[in-house]
């Protein structure tokens, strides 16, 4: 691991993982719309990938691969019920992120869907 200017670990191939890379891999694994859906919808509680496919109208296959990618980040877990799995949010932290995120939306109004590089380019903050 090296330092850089600021006193902060940076990653390299052979060394720890830094919080900042942690923090990465967390909003990356928010960043798609899909997964931020589900984790909004298992939020309000538990939920089968069948009832998911449902509410968000979309295929099981696509689901599933969301939901395998917030279960490998460890955001969400499954509780087996005979045939059926019911999968919930595995800290309710998450939440508070959700809600930070939102009040900083708020406050910065369009200037995030404005931007040229991540933004929704519509212009709307919806």
């Amino acid at each position: 691991m090296t330092i850089n200017r600021d006193g902060g670990a940076v990653r390299t191939s052979t060394g720890p993982v830094s919080d900042l890379d942690a923090a990465v891999a967390l909003f990356h694994s928010l960043s798609d719309g899909t997964r931020l859906a589900i984790v909004r919808r298992l939020a309000e509680g538990e939920a089968r990938v069948a009832d998911l496919v449902g509410e968000l109208r979309l295929a099981q296959s696509t689901v599933s691969a969301h939901m395998a990618c917030l279960r490998d980040c460890n955001l969400v877990e499954g509780r087996p019920q005979g045939r059926q799995v019911f999968y919930s949010l595995t800290r309710p932290e998450l939440m508070d992120l959700l809600a930070s995120a939102e009040t900083l939306l708020a406050a910065t109004g369009n200037a995030v869907a404005l931007c040229p590089n991540y933004g929704t380019g519509t212009g709307s903050a919806s």
